[in-house]
């Protein structure tokens, strides 16, 4: 049977999406399901790997069967999943405990140790990435100082891609763009650094082999083709970190493009062909083999306006079933009729704390500037605004260290909302180009399954064969002019109540 299709898994923080793509990068059929995510104490956040794999395992068998796709005719897997997920399994690949999240805090004792035992500057020269919480090392230490059994049970730690990778093909894998997550992997090299692992008193045979992200671990096992409709046989990549398939998804595969993300979480990927490493930004190795992705990760995307939507947002709900429209498209109509800078509302998108480039996992969601005549609207306007500033304070802090920022590929669900991204192109004063959106993490997966089966010869082919970009946005320089003194404030005010957000996490 001639092979017609490349199906991909994007294993997000909030639902998993399961696509099928043909050769050209048309969609022949999506699935997206959710599960749940547990918050047991404060700062901890987490998710059951087993109920990832059934959520998996049931959107592949409803995508093959309501789109009449004979799974025979799929050429590759792609998997791509969020960053920093820590999922402790045993020699049957079995999880010992729910995942750790990357919005998951518990860890800081841990990450001041690190910073102690090795030195940060130290650390950072070798791997590149700050010493938080949210990384994968403070939580594999955690793990070894609160729950001493199960770390002795562990034989393997895998991330949210590679424990799917395993699902479907009984291989354990590591993949490049994963890498990032261990303090002890050499950014530089691409390999683990011996010394800072025995220093830290973690075991290198508790790792998984090495991959590309193209490169094929396995093929699909008999039991893992009878939990999801699929055929035993077909090939599994290594798949990646759910941003850096985005960012190929979007069509960045040179040297200066830039990805900007609008997805739950926000953020812009920066493609460098050489390691860029500044201490508040994160960098990681791209989904193409010896190419870098310098990132700004925040905690503020789509999920503030999501947030609002489900707290805030019965009116929106309510006109929008009346008029035959998502409550997505309403706000978008309330935001349109506020001018920039909202009259002077602004919003610190930091609804879980904040990664880069401030780093404080005890700052939280602000919203400055309320008085009478403020409405709905506004507010709508100024959390879409306060995303946008959290995009810039990344990308000038990028340009601290070198890094050329061009033309900005948006994906994402906020990248549908045409306001949102002309709020996003006049703060940053950058064109925006958006491309098939909703599908580009999925289509990156496809795209690294395409390779590594042959599909592909190269990725500039894949990128010139599937992505194409639906609309551009030019900044209003008008309006950055308003924005830029806007912005100022928005900084200052972080810094005026930093040490009110550490009082007010000792008292909870």
């Amino acid at each position: 049977m001639s092979k017609k299709y490349l199906l991909a898994v994007d294993l997000g923080t909030s639902g998993c999406k399961v696509a099928v793509f043909d050769f050209g990068g048309s969609v022949k059929g999506s699935w997206t399901g959710g599960y749940e995510t547990y918050y047991p104490h404060t700062g901890y956040v987490e998710q059951d790997p087993k109920e990832w794999w059934q959520v998996a395992g049931q959107g592949i068998r409803t995508v093959l069967e309501e789109n009449g796709i004979n799974p025979g005719q799929i050429a590759a897997i792609g998997v791509d999943g969020t960053s920093w997920a820590c999922i402790p399994v045993d020699r049957e690949g079995i999880p010992l405990r729910p995942a750790m999240l990357w919005l998951d805090r518990r860890a800081q004792k841990q990450a001041d140790w690190m910073k102690e035992r090795s030195g940060e500057d130290r650390l950072i020269s070798v791997n590149g990435n700050p010493v938080d919480p949210a990384y994968i090392t403070p939580k594999v230490l955690w793990l070894k100082e609160n729950e001493p059994d199960i770390y002795k049970r562990t034989y393997k730690f895998l991330q949210s891609n590679s424990y799917l990778v395993y699902k479907l093909t009984g291989k354990y894998s590591q993949d490049y763009s994963q890498g990032y997550g261990f303090h002890f992997f050499n950014i530089s090299k691409g390999d683990w650094e011996k010394d800072i692992a025995h220093e830290l008193g973690i075991p290198l045979d508790l790792m998984a082999p090495l991959y590309h992200s193209h490169e094929v671990v396995g093929t699909v096992t008999a039991e893992a083709a009878q939990e999801t409709g699929l055929i035993s046989g077909i090939p599994v990549v290594a798949g990646g970190l759910d941003a850096a398939c985005c960012t190929l998804g979007a069509g960045v595969i040179n040297p200066g493009q830039t990805q900007e993300q609008g997805g739950q979480a926000g953020g812009m990927s920066i493609q460098v062909d050489h390691p860029l490493i500044h201490p508040k930004l994160i960098l990681g190795y791209h989904v193409i083999p010896n190419q870098w992705l310098l990132q700004g990760g925040t905690v503020g995307g789509s999920g503030t306006l999501r947030w609002f939507n489900e707290q805030l947002g019965a009116f929106e709900q309510l006109e929008g079933k009346e008029r035959g429209m998502s409550p997505y498209e309403i706000m978008d109509q309330e935001a349109q009729s506020i001018s920039p800078g909202s009259d002077g509302l602004i919003f610190l998108p930091y609804m879980a704390g904040e990664r880069s480039p401030i780093w404080d996992s005890k700052a939280r969601g602000v919203i400055f500037g309320l008085s009478y005549h403020k409405t709905r609207a506004h507010m709508i306007r100024s959390i879409m605004e306060g995303v946008g500033f959290s995009l810039l304070h990344n990308l000038e802090t990028a340009e601290e260290v070198g890094a050329e920022v061009g033309v900005l590929n948006s994906v994402g669900g906020a990248a549908n909302s045409q306001v949102w991204t002309q709020i996003k192109a006049d703060i940053t004063g950058k064109t925006i180009q958006v491309p098939f959106s909703d599908h580009a993490t999925s289509l990156g997966a496809a795209i690294l399954a395409g390779i590594g089966a042959g599909v592909y010869s190269s990725f500039e082919e894949a990128v010139s064969k599937t992505v194409r970009i639906q609309r551009t946005h030019e900044p209003d320089h008008e309006a950055g002019k308003v924005y830029r003194a806007y912005y100022k404030l928005y900084l200052g005010l972080y810094q005026k109540l930093k040490d009110s957000f550490e009082e007010l996490y000792e008292i909870q």
